[in-house]
């Protein structure tokens, strides 16, 4: 009878073991994340509260002055629009041309093993090399941009120090360098497509523009609202590219919030302010994502 017992006790144990593994499997990642994330957003929002000058030792609380300063300042309002609008132009484009070349890589066709992997290159490539070879390319007198323009008839282009031509250079780079994961991810969504449903229209005659409006791309879609949710979280905080090949000019045209966060903090140390403004980006993120992603999952079910 004891050693019945004994045996459910330890079936029992085993069996709670079991149940709570997974609990115990994700703690090492759940203490990083509270380390590593969440406890550095919360310091960063007490931050924000006090006037925190690094250089003269000062540390005043002033609550909101830091949010309401901020939100005064036009060079802020300014690196919200740019950012915006590079978030924008973007996305719009690594998603148009990703989608196009994921489409033409689906297709089987000679030479596509080894055009593949050089049109995933430039992801692969640091971002300051990325910017390096982009900044050689816009030269004035000798880039390749400018000598294609010239070929044509057309005048040379101060791509990057020109205000009307500055953030659309940079976007221009940002779209070489990450269309390549887009193209990935939707080339995955599109290699889970059962073939037979091809085959199906095929016999019913459709012709093969039909078949991408009509199945290709209503399976797909889930695949490219994903990828865009994550191109505009990427996107949004847009730095090393700013700071590399323009330094926020000429003039703020392509001032963005993480290089303003950048100079107030670590060239100003005004840490206090840079810290609302951090909090302010995140919130802007955030919000974005939220109702982006919620409008996503809402479209999907219905």
């Amino acid at each position: 009878m004891n050693k019945t017992r004994t045996r459910d006790l330890i079936a029992r144990t085993q069996i709670g073991f079991e149940r709570r593994i997974h609990l115990w499997l994700l703690l090492p990642a759940a203490l990083l994340f509270l380390l590593l994330t969440v406890f550095p957003i919360i310091y960063n929002g007490y931050i924000s509260l006090y006037h925190f000058a690094f250089i003269r030792r000062v540390f005043s609380f002033v609550g909101m002055r830091n949010y309401s300063v901020l939100l005064q300042d036009r060079l802020f309002i300014t690196s919200i629009l740019n950012t915006l609008q590079f978030v924008l132009l973007a996305t719009a484009g690594e998603v148009v041309l990703g989608t196009a070349l994921a489409l033409l890589f689906n297709v089987r066709f000679r030479g596509r093993r080894a055009l593949l992997p050089m049109t995933v290159l430039p992801m692969m490539l640091p971002t300051t090399v990325v910017c390096a070879v982009w900044v050689i390319l816009y030269d004035h007198d000798f880039g390749f941009m400018n000598q294609v323009l010239k070929a044509v008839g057309l005048g040379p282009i101060r791509w990057l120090s020109d205000p009307r031509f500055a953030l659309g250079s940079l976007v221009l780079v940002d779209i070489w360098q990450w269309t390549p994961f887009v193209l990935l991810v939707l080339l995955a969504g599109l290699q889970s497509i059962p073939d037979y449903l091809y085959e199906a229209a095929q016999i019913d005659g459709a012709t093969p523009l039909q078949m991408i409006r009509h199945i290709t791309l209503p399976i797909l879609s889930f695949h490219i609202r994903f990828v865009i949710l994550l191109r505009l979280i990427d996107t949004f905080r847009i730095f090393d590219k700013v700071y590399t090949m323009t330094g926020g000019g000429p003039g703020y045209t392509t001032e963005t919030i993480s290089l303003y966060i950048f100079r107030e903090g670590f060239r100003y140390f005004n840490l206090g302010y840079a810290a609302a403004a951090s909090i302010v980006m995140l919130l802007l993120v955030l919000s974005l994502s939220i109702l982006y992603a919620r409008r996503m999952w809402r479209e999907i079910r219905a």
